[in-house]
């Protein structure tokens, strides 16, 4: 397929130049659907961004369009801060009914704001309130957001540079296999927690992905989450585990936590919680920890009822019966098998991931950006993530079919061989 850069005028005039992805994937789009987006010019890409992990259920899922479109043209509720809806009541009723009760989770649901950093936000200020302490403990390149309290527990320098302030009351730690197993789990943790001469300040509570995403698709042992999970029981810490990517059925199970049988103290999830896209986020916490003010935090527009809508639509179609998990580590396997053959042809490769999360690492960190480049020319959707953007990401839809998934995975050997 050969693509011509489209006429890109006012983009480049009018829009900030703090846009990112555009520059990587220089077409107009126009239409998406399923695993494919459509640019104006009519060349089709196969999409392994999935919108940064917002589209775990594809573009325009005719089941949630469907949902959509019914309860806008009976003139639903569209704006409700935290009014009592008839759309909040179906969803809440369906993550208690699908997610919660199955899986015997005890959490309360905070609505904040409607996007991943503002469930970050609310879950750093709720562990501050119940602890009465500062300190937030993250780890090596970790990332939790954009904003000043989710920068300052971000382990990548470029974005916490951004901020343009001391980022403060954050302390990072070693992420799993930091030290390529040399240092047993947590020895440099617990020393600090127990030295009264350490300087560390208590802290109020630990956040951590279960897999790091933009850092570097760092995939956390079962052994490692739940040996922390106990180091945070016993040093009366909270754990937050931050699920905004990894959530929603991406590694497999709903919770990414899962697998590990841990229970966090309180989680945060966005991105697909909504199912279609729409701006959505939650903060889940045990009861105990539900010492808010009525209003002590809020944001205008977490009462997006569209996205409560799509959101109950997706549990019911596809969390209802268990075969999404089944079917996500079906396709994982798939990817597994491709990527260990380009491995044995690339020397200078390596790979992980879980579910439908992988990432393939370079030697040369500028090799990553070379691949996702072909892989666009090729017509294929890939991102790179990373401390350096050495690692190429594959974020798939969850609904993406067999036959879908093994040809963007040729374009990706095929790039990683034209690259070379």
């Amino acid at each position: 397929m050969t693509i011509t850069p489209p006429a890109l005028s006012v983009f480049e005039t009018l829009e900030s130049e703090v846009r990112s992805y555009c520059r990587g994937w220089p077409a107009v789009f126009d239409r998406a659907q399923g695993a494919r987006l459509t640019d104006e010019d009519g060349h089709s890409y196969l999409d392994f961004f999935a919108g940064a992990g917002s589209l775990n259920y594809g573009h325009n899922n005719p089941v949630l369009k469907r949902a959509l479109i019914d309860y806008i043209e009976r003139d639903g509720i569209t704006h409700g801060l935290d009014m009592a809806t008839t759309a909040k009541r179906a969803f809440l009723e369906t993550f208690q009914n699908v997610v919660l009760r199955p899986r015997d989770l005890p959490y309360k649901v905070m609505f904040p704001g409607p996007t991943g950093t503002n469930a970050v936000e609310a879950a750093l200020k709720l562990a501050r309130k119940v602890k009465g302490r500062e300190s937030v403990v993250s780890f090596t390149n970790a990332f939790h957001g954009m904003s000043l309290g989710s920068l300052a527990v971000t382990g990548n320098a470029f974005k916490r540079a951004g901020a343009g302030i001391p980022l403060v009351h954050g302390t990072p730690m070693p992420f799993d296999n930091y030290f390529d197993g040399t240092v047993p789990d947590f020895l440099w943790f617990e020393r600090l927690l127990e030295d009264q001469g350490s300087g560390l300040n208590k802290p109020a509570a630990v956040i951590v992905e279960t897999v790091q995403g933009e850092g570097g698709i760092n995939v956390a042992r079962a052994e490692w989450l739940r040996a922390l999970q106990e180091l945070c029981h016993r040093q009366d810490m909270l754990l937050i585990v931050d699920d905004i990517q990894m959530g929603c059925g991406r590694t497999g199970g709903f919770f990414s936590f899962e697998e590990a049988g841990i229970v966090p103290d309180i989680v945060t999830l966005s991105k697909s919680i909504s199912g279609y896209g729409l701006p959505m986020s939650l903060c889940l916490f045990k009861p105990e920890l539900d010492i808010w003010e009525p209003g002590e935090h809020n944001g205008t527009f977490r009462g997006n009822n569209p996205a409560f809508v799509t959101a109950a639509a997706v549990l019911d179609a596809y969390w209802a019966d268990g075969q999404m998990e089944k079917q996500t580590l079906a396709r994982g396997e798939q990817v597994e098998q491709t990527l260990l053959a380009i491995c044995a042809e690339e020397p200078t490769a390596q790979f992980r991931g879980r579910g439908l999360v992988w990432g393939m690492e370079f030697e040369d960190p500028a090799r990553a950006s070379a691949v996702c480049a072909r892989a666009f020319r090729l017509g294929l959707l890939l991102e790179t993530s990373g401390p350096q953007s050495e690692v190429v990401k594959l974020l798939p839809p969850l609904t993406i079919t067999p036959e879908e998934l093994d040809e963007g995975l040729r374009t990706l050997a095929r790039a990683v061989r034209e690259t070379a």
